[in-house]
C-alpha cells in the first residue's frame, strides 16, 4: 500500500472514533508498527491529526456523530479482490426487469460494475450506488429518505412511515458486520432497524460477506440464520463455517476470487 493511501486511510480512521491506536490502524493498512508511527509522525507535522501516546487522534471533533463501524473509505480497502468476485456472483443473480434492494456497503458497491450492463428496478440506502447506477448505467433507481451518514456513505431514516414500505423485491442483496451461528450481525442500533424494514421488503435474504466475516462478532444481531436464504463469500470459508450453513439450511455460493491462491504463491 502506498504512503498516500495509507496517509487517507488514517486520516479517516481518526474521524470515527475518538483515539485510534497504532494496533488498530497497523490491523486496517496491513503496514508495520514502524510505518504507522512514522506515518502518524508525518501527518502531525502537517497538522493533519494529533499523535498521542500509542496513537493518533482527530484535531477537531467531527461535527456529525457518525454510526459504529469504519468508515466506507476505511474498508473499500480491505479484501478488495475478495468483494469484487463476490459482487460478481450476487449480480449473476439479478434479471432484467426484476426488482431488487441493495443495502449500503462496500461489497454490495462492487456490484454496481456487472449491473452496468442490466436493466433491474433497484432500490437503495446507499448514495454511491445510487449515484454510480444513475450515471453508468440504464437501470431504474429509487432512493429511500432520511439523513445521510457521510462516514458509511449511507442514508438511514428513523421513521416507519418512508418510502422503504412502497417497494417489493424478489431479493435484497447485503453485507454485515459479523456473521455466526447466533445470525447475521451488525453494530449500531439505528443499522438494524433500517436494515430490518428493508429486509421485510424482499422475499429472499441474500447476504455478501468476505470469509474473514465469519469470524467477527458484534453486540447487535440483525437478524437470525433461518432468515437468509444465501450467503455469498470467498475460498476463504472454513468448514466449520460452510457446515453451521448447512445445518441452517442457507443456500452457499462460494465465488472464486484467486486471492489465497495469490497469497501461497507470495
Amino acid at each position: 500500500m502506498h504512503e498516500k493511501e495509507r496517509h487517507r486511510i488514517i486520516l479517516s480512521a481518526v474521524q470515527d472514533r475518538p483515539v485510534v491506536t497504532v494496533v488498530d490502524l497497523c490491523n486496517l493498512t496491513q503496514a508495520s508498527e514502524a510505518t504507522i508511527r512514522r506515518d502518524i509522525a508525518a501527518l502531525d507535522a502537517q497538522k493533519k491529526l494529533r499523535r498521542v501516546r500509542g496513537g493518533a487522534e482527530a484535531i477537531a471533533t467531527p461535527q456529525f456523530v457518525g454510526l459504529a463501524g469504519r468508515p466506507f473509505a476505511v474498508s473499500e480497502t480491505m479484501h478488495s479482490r475478495e468483494k469484487q468476485a463476490i459482487a460478481r456472483a450476487a449480480s449473476s443473480l439479478c434479471e432484467d426487469g426484476g426488482s431488487i434492494i441493495i443495502n449500503g456497503g462496500t461489497t454490495t458497491f462492487q456490484m454496481v460494475h456487472p449491473l452496468a450492463s442490466r436493466r433491474c428496478q433497484v432500490f437503495t440506502n446507499s448514495f454511491p450506488i445510487a449515484e454510480h447506477l444513475l450515471k453508468h448505467s440504464k437501470n431504474t433507481v429509487m432512493l429511500s429518505g432520511g439523513v445521510i451518514y457521510r462516514e458509511q456513505n449511507i442514508i438511514l431514516s428513523p421513521f416507519d412511515n418512508d418510502v422503504t414500505r412502497n417497494f417489493y423485491a424478489r431479493r435484497m442483496f447485503m453485507g454485515a458486520q459479523g456473521l455466526g451461528p447466533i445470525g447475521l450481525m451488525e453494530a449500531d442500533p439505528l443499522l438494524i432497524q433500517a436494515e430490518q424494514k428493508l429486509i421485510g421488503q424482499a422475499d429472499e435474504l441474500v447476504v455478501l460477506v468476505d470469509s474473514s466475516k465469519f469470524a467477527n462478532r458484534s453486540s447487535l444481531v440483525l437478524c437470525p440464520l433461518n432468515r437468509i436464504d444465501t450467503v455469498i463469500t470467498d475460498e476463504g470459508i472454513s468448514d466449520k463455517a460452510a457446515a453451521m450453513l448447512e445445518a441452517a439450511d442457507v443456500t452457499l455460493i462460494v465465488a472464486q476470487s484467486g486471492a489465497s491462491q495469490q497469497e501461497q504463491a507470495g
